[in-house]
């Protein structure tokens, strides 16, 4: 929380954790001018009551708050909006942010505060709070904001707090923009990337450093656009490089020239990690949603990373793009496997206002549910029933296959069908728990026994070697179920319905 000793302005939003440091704001602090000693930002986090919320604000006695509204927390600030309004109506209320720049595609809570700001809002949003201050009419309440060069923008890395250096995540950009028009995102409506001046920005990250920011979260969309920058970036860290120094980016797939493979083989092991959006390698799909990608460099680069860096390989996909279909989703899903990434975030397909990829919704059937986070519910080619599989999938898989506690097992999950056994997993999890979420570790590693064995008829001596393996890597207490049962052949097995008598005898 930044203070103010008489707060006219809060700036305010609701991250989705508390590790989550609001990068928007603290630029519209840096950018408020001679009105920057009369504001505060204050941060809160979805899981709290908006009730709370609403209580905390109005201690503050402000009277201008700016909320950023995103489509994870739109719901939340909706509630804490309709409240504002009805117990201090004098207080006016701005929102800004990606889920309100695209008027008239608006949630309802718009229509309830008193002005909008669309876009960039580190010029205009200092002058509307001018205007109300000064009891300036203003004509109209929705306002488009007024792009600024980049150089002309105060930065705002001293504004992070030594709170937020030791306890939440820190975001950095050298960027803005992405030249390209993949259509699910709303960077598609860029014109092109811009860079922030250079040396001023490596001062900034060099103080940063000073005070301890050893954790730095890049929000380029495409970091390695121009090669000449990322390398200057790159090596600055490099020279000043220490054993618990993380760098993050997101980076182009296909576009990994000679001389930023050999800037990537100085980095020590666990430094970096890359986050490579693959999202389909269906060509057709690519073709449809204006997103060019070289499949074949894409693999041959992902390969070289595996094999000749240390970088942590996070990689996207996502399920529900028009013209998709589950067994076209399960290719591209065990394309992806073969090519060993650390991590793959199996992204389900969400409705963002202003998006260029809504003109499918008609064509493609792409139903959405109304409620935030807008995900899609069903298309012409998936029902509601394949979504709700591959969402329970993407859910397991996070919990088995991103979490790194079955290093040892998972092979012998996914063998030489990787999506269709994996969904054959997450089903029989999803029976034997009830739920996706909430099964302790303990009770994971007894069901995945029971489906392996079962299910996937797995020898149950090697399931319970692999499953070991891992189970003393988690450094769990006791032991678990299946170790306390006498062993079994396949022609010996009692079925399912007994494994859970037993299992549930033991607990």
């Amino acid at each position: 929380m930044l203070m103010s000793s008489s707060p006219n302005i809060l700036l305010t939003t609701l991250n989705a954790r508390y590790m989550h440091a609001a990068f928007g704001l603290r630029y519209l602090y840096a950018n408020m001018g001679t009105l920057q000693d009369q504001t505060q930002i204050i941060e809160f986090t979805i899981q709290e009551l908006p009730i709370n919320i609403v209580e905390q604000l109005l201690n503050h006695q402000p009277k201008v708050i700016g909320f950023s509204v995103y489509i994870w927390n739109v719901a939340e600030i909706s509630k804490i909006v309709a409240m504002l309004k009805q117990i201090a109506p004098d207080v006016k209320i701005i929102l800004g942010g990606p889920e309100v720049s695209h008027h008239p595609d608006l949630p309802a809570m718009a229509d309830l505060v008193d002005y909008v700001v669309s876009g960039p809002g580190e010029k205009t949003f200092p002058e509307l709070c001018q205007q109300i201050l000064d009891d300036e009419e203003v004509q109209t309440q929705f306002i488009e904001g007024q792009a600024v060069a980049l150089n002309d923008l105060a930065l705002p890395y001293r504004y992070y707090s030594d709170e937020d250096i030791s306890n939440r995540l820190i975001y950095v950009e050298a960027s803005r923009g992405c030249p390209f028009k993949c259509e699910f995102c709303l960077s598609s409506l860029d014109k092109t990337a811009k860079p922030f001046s250079l040396d001023p920005f490596l001062v900034e990250m060099d103080l940063l450093l000073k005070r301890g920011v050893r954790n730095f979260k890049f929000i380029d969309r495409t970091f390695n656009l121009k090669i000449a920058t990322s390398l200057q970036i790159l090596e600055f860290f490099l020279e000043r490089m220490t054993d618990d120094l993380y760098l993050h980016f997101e980076v182009v797939p296909d576009h990994l020239p000679d001389k930023l493979k050999d800037m990537l083989t100085h980095f020590p092991a666990n430094s970096l990690q890359f986050e490579i959006g693959i999202q389909t390698f269906d060509p057709d799909i690519q073709n449809l949603i204006s997103r060019k990608q070289n499949n074949d460099k894409t693999k041959e680069n992902l390969r070289w990373l595996k094999e000749n860096t240390g970088a942590h390989l996070h990689t996207d996909l996502i399920f529900g793009l028009p013209s998709d279909s589950l067994d076209n989703f399960a290719d591209s899903f065990d394309q992806l496997i073969a090519l060993e990434p650390h991590e793959i975030q199996l992204g389900i397909l969400k409705r963002l206002r202003g998006a260029p990829l809504n003109r499918h919704s008609e064509p493609y059937q792409l139903r959405y549910n109304p409620e935030p986070p807008y995900n899609i519910l069903s298309t012409s080619e998936i029902t509601f029933s394949e979504m709700q599989i591959v969402n329970r999938f993407a859910r397991f898989w996070d919990m088995i296959g991103n979490s790194g506690r079955f290093a040892n097992t998972l092979p012998m999950i996914l063998k030489d069908q990787p999506f269709q056994r994996f969904s054959q997993l997450s089903e029989q999890l999803y029976q034997l728990a009830g739920s996706s979420w909430k099964i302790a570790l303990k009770r994971q590693f007894e069901l995945i026994f029971i489906i392996l064995t079962e299910q996937l008829n797995e020898d149950v001596t090697t399931v319970k070697q692999v499953l070991s393996l891992d189970y003393e890597r988690s450094k769990l207490k006791g032991i678990p179920a299946y170790q306390l049962t006498n062993p079994v052949t396949k022609q010996k097995r009692t079925g399912t319905a007994n494994k859970r008598q037993q299992l549930h005898q033991v607990h």
